[in-house]
């Protein structure tokens, strides 16, 4: 998994939230960072806050579905933001996120969320 935010401290969590469930988990501090990360290791799942400078996690998501499917571009996302409203959540969606999780989240409810997303991910690529 590919967990992207720019404050070191939420990127610190979510290494701990998801290695406690043994789940091989890289960070990444920018958009620009993260698609380098995606390329080159292709996670199974991408989870991305949507607030950050420069490039946000819309504009992240759109240049992740410009890559072909071998470079990572087909890699289920999900947009964990304070940005809660239904015009976000629209946004979100439309650049496209499968999810948009407001914060704040219980880890639990993050675990059980991701594992849904990664589990409808492989069940559809089983049946192509």
């Amino acid at each position: 998994m590919l967990g992207v935010d720019d404050e070191p401290d939420v990127r610190k969590i979510i290494q701990r939230i998801f290695e406690r469930c043994h789940v091989t988990v890289t960070t990444a501090g920018s958009a620009a960072e993260a698609v380098e990360i995606l390329r080159r290791d292709r996670p199974h799942l991408l989870l991305s806050d949507v607030g950050m400078p420069d490039r946000d996690g819309c504009d992240l998501l759109r240049a992740v579905r410009t890559l072909p499917p071998g470079e990572g571009g087909n890699t289920p996302a999900v947009a964990v933001t304070a940005f809660a409203r239904s015009e976000d959540r629209r946004r979100a969606l439309l650049a496209g996120f499968q999810m948009h999780l407001p914060k704040p989240i219980e880890p639990a409810e993050l675990i059980a969320i991701i594992t849904q997303q990664y589990s409808a991910h492989c069940r559809a690529e089983f049946r192509a």
